[in-house]
C-alpha cells in the first residue's frame, strides 16, 4: 500500500508539479503505516481455524458439548439393580407397662385347679368335714399369695446397635419413565453436538464480516487518499489562477473548500479502518495483525440454482436440527407424563452383615392415587408443547427460506453489477489516458484530468463495495444453508475477480 501511495503521488507530481501534495500524501500514508512494521500476514482460511480454535465462545461451547455427553453416558444405566450399603447405628430406651391381671387369675385358678385335683383323691379316706375346710383354706391361701403380685409391671428395654446390611432395588416396571428419560439425555447430547456446530457457523460469519469489512475500509482509505491528492492539486491551481487574475477569491474558495471536505473523509476513513482491524484482532485476540492475504472477491458463477438450495438446506441447516430435536424431546415428555400415570414395580432385597444375618426379599408395586398434581392437566400440557414445536419449525423453515431467496438475489445481483462495473473501469481508465493525452497536448485542463482520476477511483470504491455486498450475501446464504464452513473455498475458486 506504500509503494501504491509513492507511484499515485508522484505521477501526480509530475502532472501538475505539486510538491506539496506529494509530501503530505507520502506522509500520511508512511505515517499510518509506520505502527504495523512486524504485522502479520494473515489469510482468511487461518482466520477462521485460529478463532475456531482458540477463541472463548468456541471453547465454552465445546465444554457444554462434551458437559452434555458425559450427562448423557451418566445414566446409561438407569434401569440396573441399584445396590446400596447400608449401616445403621442406633441406641434406644423403652419403658412399657404390662398388664398382669390375667396372668394372675390364670395362675389363680391353675394352681387352685390342682390342688382341688389332688383332695379329691383323699374323699374316702379322709372326712368331708376336715376335707372341705382344708380344700378352702388352700384356695383362700393361694388366693391370698396370688394376690400379693402387683397388676402390672414396668419393664424398661436399652440397647446399643451397629448393624450393616446390603440392599438391592430394581425397577420391573416404570412405565417407560426409564426408556424415555434415556432417550432424552441421548437427544440432548446429539442436540448439544449440533449447537455448537452452529456456535462455529457463528463464529465463522462473524470472522467474514470483520476481516472481508477491513479489507473494504482499505479500499475506501485508497480512494479517499486519492480524492484528497486531487482536491489538493485543484486547491493549488487556484491559488496559481487567482494570483494570475483568472479566478476571483469566491472560486479559490470553493476548491479549499472541495479540499477540507475531502481531507474530513480521508480521516474518516482512516480511523474506520483503524476500529475494523481493532474488531478483527480483538476478535482474534491478537493485536499485531494488519496485513490481510485474501482480498475481496466475486465468483462469475455459482455452484447451486435458488431451487436446489431451497430443497437441500433442511438437511443442512443446524438450526432446523436443533429444533427438529426439540420436538423430538417433547415427544418423549409427552411419554413420561404418560408413565407418572401408570403403576411401578420394584423387586427388593436386604441381607444383614452381622452376626444374625437376618435377610428380606420381595416386590413392591406402587400406584398413586392422588399427590394433588393433575396429571391429566400435565399430560396436555406436554401435547401441546409438543404442537407448538413442530409450529415452530416450520416457521422457521419459512423466515430461512426468506433469507435464502434474499440472499441468493442479492449474490446474483452483486454478481450482474460486477460485469457493469468492469465495463466501467475499462472506460474510465480510457478516458483517464484520453485526458492525460489531451492535457499534454495543451487541450484540457488540470481540473479535467484530476475529474477523470476521481471517476475512475468512484467506480473501483463502488467495485470494492459491491464486492464486499456479495462476501456477505454469499456467507448469509451459505449459513442459512448450513454450508458456511465452506465458505473458504470461494475465496480460491477460478473464475473469480479479485478487488486489490
Amino acid at each position: 500500500m506504500t509503494n501504491k501511495c509513492y507511484t499515485t503521488a508522484r505521477r501526480n507530481f509530475l502532472s501538475f508539479a505539486n510538491f506539496k501534495s506529494l509530501t503530505f500524501a507520502c506522509l500520511l500514508c508512511t505515517g499510518f503505516l509506520s505502527t504495523n512494521t512486524l504485522a502479520e500476514d494473515l489469510s482468511y482460511a487461518q482466520a477462521e481455524q485460529e478463532i475456531l480454535e482458540n477463541s472463548y465462545t468456541s471453547q465454552a461451547s465445546e465444554a457444554l458439548s462434551k458437559a452434555s455427553q458425559l450427562q448423557s453416558e451418566a445414566i446409561k444405566g438407569l434401569g440396573l439393580p441399584r445396590v446400596d450399603l447400608n449401616v445403621r447405628a442406633y441406641k434406644f430406651h423403652s419403658e412399657v407397662d404390662i398388664p398382669l391381671d390375667k396372668f394372675k387369675s390364670n395362675l389363680e385358678q391353675t394352681l387352685s385347679q390342682g390342688i382341688n385335683d389332688k383332695l379329691s383323691g383323699f374323699e374316702g379316706s379322709i372326712p368331708s368335714g376336715v376335707l372341705d375346710p382344708l380344700q378352702q383354706g388352700l384356695n383362700q391361701t393361694i388366693h391370698s399369695g396370688i394376690g400379693l403380685f402387683p397388676d402390672k409391671s414396668n419393664v424398661v428395654l436399652e440397647d446399643e446397635v451397629v448393624k450393616p446390611s446390603i440392599s438391592v432395588l430394581m425397577p420391573l416396571y416404570t412405565g417407560g419413565l426409564i426408556s424415555s428419560s434415556k432417550t432424552v439425555a441421548n437427544i440432548k447430547a446429539e442436540r448439544s453436538q449440533i449447537d455448537h456446530h452452529q456456535q462455529q457457523d457463528t463464529q465463522r460469519f462473524e470472522m467474514i464480516q470483520a476481516y472481508f469489512n477491513v479489507q473494504l475500509q482499505r479500499q475506501l482509505l485508497d480512494a479517499s487518499l486519492f480524492n484528497y491528492t486531487a482536491a489538493q492539486q485543484h486547491y493549488d491551481s487556484a491559488l496559481k489562477l487567482e494570483k494570475q487574475g483568472f479566478i476571483s477569491k469566491g472560486q479559490r474558495m470553493q476548491f479549499e473548500v472541495a479540499r477540507n471536505n475531502a481531507l474530513r473523509l480521508l480521516q474518516n476513513a482512516q480511523s474506520n479502518l483503524q476500529a475494523s482491524q481493532f474488531t478483527l484482532n480483538n476478535l482474534l485476540n491478537k493485536k499485531n495483525i494488519d496485513r490481510l492475504s485474501t482480498p475481496l472477491f466475486v465468483n462469475n458463477q455459482n455452484d447451486q440454482s435458488l431451487q436446489q438450495l431451497l430443497q437441500s438446506y433442511p438437511e443442512g441447516s443446524n438450526l432446523v436440527k436443533k429444533l427438529q430435536m426439540d420436538t423430538r424431546i417433547a415427544e418423549q415428555n409427552v411419554k413420561i407424563q404418560q408413565a407418572a400415570k401408570r403403576p411401578n414395580l420394584f423387586a427388593f432385597g436386604e441381607y444383614s452383615l452381622d452376626d444374625q444375618q437376618d435377610w428380606i426379599v420381595g416386590v413392591v408395586a406402587k400406584y398413586n392415587i392422588f399427590d394433588g398434581v393433575n396429571k391429566n392437566k400435565n399430560m396436555q400440557a406436554a401435547e401441546l408443547q409438543r404442537y407448538a414445536s413442530e409450529l415452530m419449525t416450520a416457521r422457521t423453515k419459512q423466515e430461512i427460506e426468506n433469507v435464502i431467496y434474499k440472499s441468493f438475489s442479492e449474490m446474483t445481483s452483486a454478481q450482474q453489477s460486477q460485469i457493469l462495473l468492469k465495463q466501467n473501469i475499462l472506460a474510465a481508465t480510457e478516458n483517464l489516458r484520453i485526458q492525460e493525452l489531451s492535457y499534454k497536448e495543451g487541450m484540457a485542463t488540470p481540473n479535467q484530468v484530476i475529474d477523470a482520476q476521481n471517476a475512475l477511483m468512484t467506480v473501483k470504491t463502488d467495485m470494492a463495495i459491491n464486492a464486499f455486498k456479495y462476501v456477505i450475501s454469499l456467507a448469509t446464504l451459505l449459513q442459512s444453508n448450513g454450508s458456511i464452513s465452506q465458505f473458504k473455498v470461494y475465496t480460491n475458486q477460478a473464475n473469480t475477480d479479485f478487488i486489490r
